[in-house]
This record gives C-alpha cells, structure tokens and sequence, in this order.
C-alpha cells in the first residue's frame, strides 16, 4: 500500500493512497481526479479486474476531457477589486508591502468608474447572456476608500454581484445599512476569540487592539444571509481554533474560512505554523464545527474545507480555485490593483514582475486581454503540478493544486515549487475522504450544494 500521496500506480493505472480509515482505502487516478472508496481487505482482488474497473475505464475519457476543461478552457468571471492600497491595521503576515498600506494611493472615483466600464465590456464578451461578473472589494482596507466604492456600487448594481471583504473596524451602522440594503456579500477577519490573541497579528499601526470593533461588526451583521468571516491560521492562534469555531457558531457567523497563512512576504513566515500542528488544530476544529451542529442542528460551514470536499464530490462544482492547479489566478479572476494594474490574483500585487499592464491602456478591447497573455499571468497560469516534483508523482495532486503560487515563488523559489503546507494539503484530503467513508460529508457542506449537479459516476458495493 502506498503512503501518503504517494501515487505508484500497477497495471489497473489507480493508485493505492491509505486514508488513514479503519476500513477503507482510497484508489485514485491523478490524471483524472477519479477516486472510490475500497475495502482494505479487497484492494488487490478490485484492482485485479471487474466492476471497478471495467466502469472506470469506461469513463476516463470523460473524465479526463471535463478536467482538463475546468484546468485549461476557463474564462475569467470576477475580479478582485483594490480600490486603495491603504490599510489601518499593520497585520504581521499581510502580502501587502508595509510602504503601500501606509502611505499608499487611492483609486479615484472617476478611474474607478471607467474601470468598472472596461471590465464590463470585457466580462460581456466572455461570459452567458444575463449572468454577472463576481467583483469583490478587496484590500488593503477598502473601506478607507468608501465614498468611491459605494458610487460604484450603486452605478454597476445590475452589471455586477458586488462583493466586500474588510477587516470589520470602519463597518459602522451606516455602512452596514447601505451594503445590506443591496445584498452585497460581507467578509470581515478575526484571528481570535479573545483580544489577545486577536492582536498578536492583527492591530493597528499605533500597535491598538482591534478585537472589540470587528465583534461589534459581527454583532451588525448577525441575521444577515450573506456574511463570513476569515481567520488566518498561524502559530499565534492555531492552539485556539476549536474555541474559535465555537465562538463563531454562538454568534450565528455562516460562513468562515480558516485559511492557512500566506507565505508571500517574509513578514508571514514568522508565525508559519509546522504542518502537523496545523493539521491536527484545523482538523480537532472541524470536528467541532460537526459536533456543533449535531446539538443544535445548525451549521457552521468552513468554506475552504467544504471546497475540497466539493473538489472530490463534484470537481466542477468548486467554488473556491486555489486548490487546483492552475489555480484560478488569471483564468477564473483577475486583480485590479488601486494604480490601475492588473494582477493574476491580488496576492501577486506587492510583487512587481507580476504585473500584467495596465487596464486603461490602449484601445477599449485591449486592457484585460493584453494581461491574459502576458508573461506575467503566463507565469501563474502555466503552473502545472502534472509536471514538477514532488507533485507530479502525488495521488491526490487534483484535489490540492500545491497553492498558492505566490508563496511558491517567492518563499521556495520558483513556480515549478510546492507552496508552504504540502504535507497539510495532503492530510486534509486524507481527512476529507474519511468523512465521505463514514458519510458524514454533507454534514460539513452548504444546504442544496448539489442542486445543479448531475452524477456522472456512481458505482456502490
């Protein structure tokens, strides 16, 4: 049997991955992100010929054509929007460079608006008659640039579904009232359940707590259908992340996200957790967030983890895309920074050489296509783990992607590297195959996720 990841594939072409389940194993093919589920005790007898494979083979072609579709055929459908490059915290791992955050640039309301007509323009040619471009406002602190973000909100309300992901200090009651009032979706981010673990990385540049305004943020926003909040998982609060989701669940929070850190700037490195702590705190704190709802009946969705699930269940109907590769960085989104440049992802913007041109600049039709196929969006949407080591050889490359790329180059050296948390990625695979064992899945998932889903495999025992 083989280890962790590990993709050594006999003659049946399925590789053999222990999930670390009593009963099952698990059988991949990583060229088509195919799996099932095996008895342990049967493994050798199923890969030696029958049902199994006889029904696999019958649909590889079919699978292979529809990943391929979803890795290289995508077209771009939203945007990340930085209408400022200043921020009012100092976040310790923020991939923002400090001089930007601090004394950076507003967009203006006039460029933010003929920006807007561009990416209309853009996003009509691409994308289904009567469907909208995802644009979400994105940081530093978007908020800090209001007064132009809301005109636009208003002027765009029915070419885009609008979008706002902040860090909750500036949120007061008239901002909350206006975004609510045109059903904008609503991101904030705390790090802790409590103020002190809140501030060891996320405070003011005057080294103030922030803790106490995002809670009253959250309490705003309780009730509302459309909000999440993000923690940024690192060694400062990782022993914390069970009272975390508790915290978020007696709060009525949807939607969170516990995201690894990103390792872009050195800034984040600092407080990189090790990946067997990191797995073992984000998987005691999905067991919480189960337990929860088996008491109350009321889920709390961990959105990143809930996307790998989905990835293994229904590979085109993932809503997130750092875990796949290429990831969605110039091929499902694009960056619009606060000087006007495009970016693959705004993760990329504090690194210059990532910097597609200008979406201003040229002739109507030219902005966003010239950054599509420039070297630098080449660069990330290139990246492909079929063909580097050690993720060309792992059996669960299609459920992971080897994110983010950012990190990649910058903290390994080069996109043909694997990101921060590679053994992470792997167990939580492990992990979520676990729970698709003990059909426990849907526990962990949005009501109706599959509403629009059609089953194209379905071989049970």
């Amino acid at each position: 049997m083989t280890g962790v990841g590990r993709a050594q594939r006999g003659s049946s072409g399925l590789a053999v991955v222990d999930i670390g389940h009593a009963i099952y194993a698990a059988v991949t093919d990583p060229d088509t992100a195919f799996w099932a589920l095996i008895d342990k005790s049967r493994i050798a007898e199923e890969l030696a010929g029958g049902r199994l494979l006889d029904a696999y083979r019958a649909k590889a072609g079919e699978f292979a054509r529809e990943l391929h579709a979803l890795r290289f055929e995508l077209k771009p459908s939203a945007v990340y929007l930085n209408p400022t490059e200043r921020c009012n915290l100092n976040c310790t791992y923020c991939y923002l460079p400090a001089p930007q955050r601090s004394g950076g640039s507003h967009m203006s309301e006039p460029t933010l608006m003929a920006s807007l007509r561009r990416l209309r323009r853009y996003f009509r040619s691409v994308m289904p008659e009567g469907r909208k471009p995802r644009a979400i406002f994105h940081g530093a602190e978007p908020l800090m640039n209001k007064a132009a973000m809301f005109a636009a909100m208003d002027e765009f309300a029915d070419d885009f579904a609008f979008g706002l992901q902040t860090n909750g200090t500036l949120l007061d009651d008239a901002a909350v009232e206006f975004l609510t009032a045109r059903n904008i979706s609503i991101g904030l981010s705390l790090d802790g359940p409590v103020a002190g673990i809140t501030d060891a990385t996320r405070r003011t540049w005057g080294g103030k707590s922030v803790h106490g305004k995002v809670l009253a943020a959250m309490a705003r926003l309780r009730g509302y259908g459309s909000w999440s909040v993000i923690t940024t998982c690192t060694t400062e609060n990782l022993p914390y992340l069970t009272q975390m989701v508790e915290f978020f669940h007696e709060r009525e929070v949807p939607t969170c996200m516990l995201n690894t850190v990103r390792c872009t700037l050195p800034g984040a490195r600092v407080v990189k957790p090790d990946d067997g702590d990191m797995a073992g705190a984000f998987f005691a704190a999905l067991d919480r967030t189960h337990q929860l709802y088996r008491e109350t009946g009321r889920k709390l969705i961990v959105a990143n983890f809930a996307n790998i699930l989905i990835a293994i269940l229904a590979p085109t109907a993932r809503r997130l895309m750092c875990d796949i590769s290429p990831c969605g960085g110039g091929r499902a989104f694009f960056a619009l920074a606060a000087d006007g440049s495009l970016y693959p992802c705004s993760e990329f913007i504090g690194v210059p050489r990532f910097n597609g041109g200008k979406l201003l600049a040229g002739d109507i039709d030219s902005g966003v296509e010239a950054a599509l196929a420039s070297p630098a969006f080449r660069m990330v949407t290139a990246r492909d783990v079929d063909d580097f080591s050690p993720c060309g050889d792992c059996a669960v490359r299609q459920f992971c992607g080897s994110p983010c790329p950012a990190e990649a180059h910058e903290m390994n050296g080069g996109m043909d590297k694997t990101g921060a948390f590679c053994d992470f990625y792997k167990n939580q695979v492990n992990y979520a195959l676990r729970l698709i064992a003990d059909d426990k899945a849907r526990n962990y998932l949005w009501d109706g996720w599959d509403e629009d889903t059609q089953t194209v495999f379905d071989l049970t025992a």
